[in-house]
Formats: structure tokens, C-alpha cells, sequence
């Protein structure tokens, strides 16, 4: 592996082009190739991101021998699919959350990562900010005692676009999957496991996609989580973790925080924790500390992790009676 990592970045949209912004703050890596399905939007993305090799398909971006690294950036009913023709072409592997549309996709990429020995990790950018960096070092110092309850809230107003990712279900549209995954995951990294009972209700709308939702999360230790998702209805974005001796409210939005309050009985302590440039460099800073470790996944968002979490979605949506038309 050269001095620099060296990315490639499959797909130009919108968050492609964030992830590439992020990356550009990271100084021992390197963009040095996109891949799109027109050589057009290649040569566009190359262009506002100063990159030189331009790929006019998602293959020949994977087959790119100049590559170490690929950032999945698709809708989400590609990214199965797209992840395994970057791993089986030997490279390392960030995919956009969700991981998959199920968890069954989930353990076919996952498997495909093993087999071929590549390094694979969900890019829940969340788990990477400082501020939940902070999070969890305050939870493994007890600060507030016995995590008890969890509460986090993603829900914004999109405009009404039936065909657009957000609405589409042959694009995998929906709350639970464009936002409610970062609610279901940050309870997975609070509680450090799945719920055993799961209580839900959504509004399935006009395209028979889920417009918003809420979810209780019971474990056997009694704890419990809260969450809700929307794509149609705003609210606050921000997360409140209570424990047996205290209360951590995570400033909004959540996902990616600047800071937080520890409320305990003694007292009240703000931490101000901005991140540097756009947040999106962290996630890929823990790809690249892994790939400089041998590693072939992350301990901070394990593929075992993202696995179960894809199951506790599928759960969800079985109460729904959900189903998107490619399963």
C-alpha cells in the first residue's frame, strides 16, 4: 500500500459528492478515481472534485488496478450488488448506510467480504463523529450509571416526489430506511445489542412507502428505546440517553453532533466537540486505520453489527407488512 490511500468513489450523487469533500481533509489520502454509469456524470463529478480518472461504468471503476479503496454511494437496492463487484475485484469496500435492503443481502455481502478477504464496513458515519465518540467514552466511565433508556428522532419533510428515492419503493424509499437506520443503529451502539421485543406503527402512504413511523425497543434487562422516523413530518433531530444515575442529551442533530450535556446529580457539564470540516472524513480515517492494521472490518461498526441491525429492520417492517418489489 502506497503512502496514501487511494480512493475511488462509486456513483456521483449527492452524497458522493459530500463524501469526496470530507475526504479532501484527510492528508495521507487521495481521490484518485469515480466511477459512474455515463461517462458525462463522471467527467462532471472529476471535474468539480479535481478527479483524473473517469469511469464511465461502475466495473471498470472496481477494476481500476490504481484503486485501494471504493466508496459505495448508490440508492440503497444497488448497494448488495455494487459492494460485491468492488470485493471481488479485490478492493476495500465503505458502503453507504443501509447496508443492504435486508439482512439477507446483508450476509451475502458480508459473506463475499470473508471469502475474498477484503475489508468491508457499513459507513454509519454517526459512530465516528467526536461528539459520539465522547458518547461512549462518558457510558464506559458510568457516568450516568446503568443506560436505562434511549430516545432519538429523525424525522424531516421532504417534498412530494413519487418517483424520488425518497418516496419510491423501487428505490428503497421510506423513513425506516433512509433515516430511521440512524435511530435503530444508535441504539444498537448505546444499548450494545438488539431489542428482544419490538413495538411499532407506521403511516404507510400513497406510494406504500413508510412516510413516518415510530418504535419501541424492550430489552430483557428492562431497558428501553424509542424511536421515530419520518420523511413527511419535521421535528427535532436531537438524542437523550438516560442512565439510573444521570442523563446525556445529545445536541441536534444527533447523527452528527457538536457537542453534548451530561446531567448527573452533580451537577450540569456542556462539552462543545466540533468536527472538523464536513464530518464525512472520520468514517473514512477508520477505514483507512484498519486497512494500515491488516484488519478486514471495523470494531467500532462490526459487519456482525450491521448484520443484526438489517435483521431488527426487516423485524420492523414485517409488523408493517412492508415489502420493497425486488424482494
Amino acid at each position: 500500500m502506497s503512502d496514501k490511500i487511494r480512493w475511488g468513489i462509486l456513483s456521483t450523487g449527492r452524497i458522493a459528492g459530500k463524501f469526496a469533500t470530507g475526504l479532501a481533509a484527510i492528508p495521507d489520502a487521495e481521490l484518485v478515481a469515480v466511477g459512474s454509469r455515463s461517462q458525462e456524470s463522471a467527467d462532471r463529478f472529476g471535474d468539480e472534485h479535481n478527479v483524473l480518472r473517469r469511469h464511465p461504468s461502475y466495473e471498470a471503476l472496481a477494476n481500476d488496478p490504481v484503486v485501494d479503496a471504493i466508496y459505495v454511494a448508490t440508492p440503497h437496492p444497488f448497494h448488495k450488488d455494487n459492494a460485491m463487484l468492488c470485493l471481488e475485484a479485490g478492493k476495500a469496500v465503505l458502503c453507504e448506510k443501509p447496508f443492504a435492503m435486508n439482512a439477507q443481502e446483508a450476509e451475502e455481502a458480508i459473506r463475499c467480504a470473508r471469502e475474498n478477504k477484503r475489508f468491508l464496513m457499513e459507513a454509519m458515519w454517526t459512530r465516528f463523529i467526536p461528539a459520539n465518540v465522547k458518547v461512549r467514552e462518558l457510558l464506559a466511565e458510568n457516568a450516568i450509571g446503568d443506560v436505562r433508556m434511549v430516545h432519538a428522532k429523525f424525522c424531516f419533510r421532504s417534498g412530494w416526489n413519487p418517483e424520488g428515492r425518497l418516496l419510491n419503493p423501487k428505490l428503497g424509499g421510506g423513513g425506516l430506511l433512509d433515516v430511521g437506520i440512524y435511530t435503530v443503529s444508535y441504539a444498537s451502539m448505546i444499548m450494545g445489542r438488539q431489542p428482544d421485543r419490538i413495538v411499532s406503527l407506521a403511516d404507510i402512504g400513497e406510494t406504500g412507502v413508510d412516510e413516518q413511523a415510530s418504535m419501541v425497543f424492550g430489552y430483557d434487562g428492562g431497558e428501553l428505546a424509542t424511536l421515530t422516523c419520518a420523511v413527511r413530518t419535521r421535528t427535532r433531530h436531537d438524542a437523550l440517553i438516560s442512565g439510573t444515575d444521570g442523563f446525556i442529551e445529545v445536541h441536534e442533530p444527533f447523527w452528527h453532533s457538536q457537542g453534548l450535556t451530561l446531567v448527573t446529580g452533580e451537577g450540569e457539564e456542556t462539552f462543545e466537540i466540533p468536527h472538523d470540516d464536513n464530518g464525512y472524513q472520520y468514517e473514512a480515517m477508520e477505514v483507512m486505520r484498519c486497512l494500515r492494521a491488516g484488519k478486514l472490518e471495523s470494531d467500532v461498526m462490526p459487519l456482525d453489527e450491521t448484520h443484526a441491525i438489517m435483521k431488527t429492520l426487516d423485524r420492523i417492517r414485517e409488523q408493517w407488512g412492508l415489502m420493497y418489489p425486488m424482494e
